[in-house]
């Protein structure tokens, strides 16, 4: 069981964000699409960002968790589930493996409605979950090539390999570029 959650920890690493010393993030790439035409999540009040993979449109959604009071929960300040688009678009609660090896996500708090978030399976790419001064509404925040990105979408682009061993090609983020408010894709290429 130790042997299968340490391959299980790299496979996921590679998978989510790649840890290739060559790669490179490059804006706005549109070659090499995913074949998948995938749906984008609507009508989650409180949804900060999702994420999507090759080679299924299920997609991971990353909610903000608000108390009763309208308040942030400080101990898990974000809900991270599935819409299991394959299954009618059924919610369903990420299984133990995905969410203690993949797509779980650490929160430390930092500051007054201010959180560190990182992927349980890739932690040196941090995320920031605060309140925007513009809309007064909390999104999550992450740096990508110089670039202070309010995140929308992440999307993993693989193409063949095995369960544990993915032919991961890139990766996207997607969102607003908070210097200027533009829309902006950073692709990492594994």
């Amino acid at each position: 069981m130790k042997h299968i959650q340490v391959i299980g920890r790299l496979v996921v690493m590679l998978v989510l964000f790649g840890t290739c010393a060559a790669a490179v993030a490059q804006t706005a790439d549109k070659s090499d699409p995913s074949p998948l035409k995938f749906p984008t999540p609507k009508g989650i009040k409180n949804q900060l960002f999702y994420l999507q993979r090759d080679p299924n449109t299920n997609t991971i959604i990353c909610e903000l968790n608000v108390e009763a009071n309208g308040q942030v929960n400080r101990k898990e300040p974000i809900l991270v589930y599935w819409l299991r688009y394959s299954e009618k678009g059924e919610k369903k609660d990420l299984n133990y493996i995905q969410r203690k090896f993949a797509y779980g996500i650490q929160a430390k708090e930092i500051g007054k409605d201010q959180f560190e978030l990182r992927f349980v399976s890739h932690k040196k790419i941090p995320m920031y979950l605060m309140e925007s001064k513009d809309d007064h509404k909390f999104h999550v925040y992450v740096t990508v090539n110089n670039k202070k990105i309010e995140l929308d979408k992440i999307f993993l682009r693989i193409e063949g390999g095995s369960f544990w061993l993915p032919n991961v090609k890139y990766v996207e983020l997607t969102g607003t570029n908070t210097a200027n408010n533009a829309p902006v894709i950073e692709r990492i290429k594994v």
